[in-house]
């Protein structure tokens, strides 16, 4: 069937129904009544040739295609929100929209507050999100970056995927200072013997730091397990644990943290963070420039730090880094739009 044949507000509809599992509910979130909702499911029953909603005990649960579907209408609903919020000239000084970045609570706290002051200078109208990366999420990167603007977050995860190079780190290791067992310097047997507090540790998520330690015969023997790279200070301090800390991170630590933070006793790749996106936004140019702002946020970064050179412009495959900006006032055009006024 042509989409032209197809009421879009069904679209509405059967995303309302496939995330309530339920027409009382559904037809509540929408503000319809039950017997308005109770029309568009017959109506796309009849699209599917399936039940969608199936009849269990005193509830429902959703068929097999519903299932499916439940994913690629949420994908499809951001597309079309995306597509109707283009504006001809997009000025980002007047633009009203959130900016929704997925990554670690470490990205947060190194790059986030630069992020926040650019965004806040030349767009303060737009609203930042940070929310935190977790291993079902990044599985899924692909769906769930449709709904979002980026992932930052370090190679060795996802594949496939728009990026570009952000920053670049390097590990350390933190002790204890009252840790006896540990001198001055770490020894390889002492990530062996020392019981460790690792980040995203299982079988779906790890650090690359982790994950090179293991190919290098070295598997921690982990006592805690945290979601968050600023909780490992508090947990390694006073006790006999050891934990990985991105550099930039321990440098932050303030003077009384309770512990030492050492060079670890091997060889570890530099961390190189980056930023994802949907391959459907690279040729945006309001996510262009969003890019471009979250960049010119890490070069600051390196320019302060000195720790590595970020990505160069055009690295992203939009063709340069303010390609489309109007010089007098900062527009961007939509390709194939007039423009108003001449640069």
């Amino acid at each position: 069937m042509k989409l032209a044949s197809l009421d879009l507000n069904l679209l509405l509809a059967l995303d309302a129904l496939l995330q309530h599992n339920s027409v009382t509910r559904a037809a509540e979130a929408m503000g319809l009544s039950q017997p308005a909702l109770s029309a568009s499911l017959s109506r796309l029953r009849r699209h599917f040739d399936d039940p969608l909603l199936v009849r269990v005990g005193n509830g429902s649960q959703l068929s097999p295609l519903a299932v499916q579907l439940r994913e690629r209408v949420r994908i499809a609903l951001a597309s079309v929100e995306h597509a109707f919020s283009a504006e001809p000239d997009f000025s980002p000084a007047s633009r009203v929209r959130d900016v929704s970045v997925l990554t670690s609570d470490y990205a947060t706290e190194v790059l986030g507050g630069r992020v926040a002051a650019q965004l806040s200078s030349q767009a303060p109208r737009m609203r930042l999100r940070f929310a935190t990366n977790v291993p079902l999420l990044v599985e899924d990167a692909e769906r769930v970056l449709a709904r979002n603007d980026f992932m930052v977050m370090p190679h060795g995860t996802l594949v496939d995927l728009p990026h570009v190079d952000l920053f670049r780190d390097s590990w350390v290791v933190l002790v204890a200072e009252d840790n006896t067992a540990v001198g001055e310097r770490l020894e390889p047997r002492h990530l062996q013997e020392l019981p460790w507090v690792a980040t995203y540790h299982g079988a779906h998520a790890s650090t690359p730091a982790a994950r090179e330690l293991r190919t290098q015969g070295l598997e921690p023997q982990v006592q805690v397990v945290v979601e968050h790279f600023l909780t490992v200070p508090a947990l390694v301090a006073g006790s006999g644990r050891i934990g990985l800390l991105q550099r930039r991170l321990a440098a932050r630590l303030p003077a009384g943290s309770g512990v030492r933070v050492l060079e670890p006793p091997v060889a570890l790749s530099p961390l190189v963070e980056a930023m994802w996106w949907h391959p459907a936004f690279t040729r945006d140019v309001e996510h262009t420039w969003l890019r471009h702002l979250v960049r010119r946020a890490a070069r600051s970064l390196d320019d302060d730090d000195g720790d590595g050179p970020a990505a160069p412009d055009g690295a992203d495959g939009s063709d340069g880094a303010d390609q489309g900006i109007d010089a007098a006032d900062g527009r961007h055009q939509q390709p194939g739009m007039a423009s108003a006024r001449t640069s």
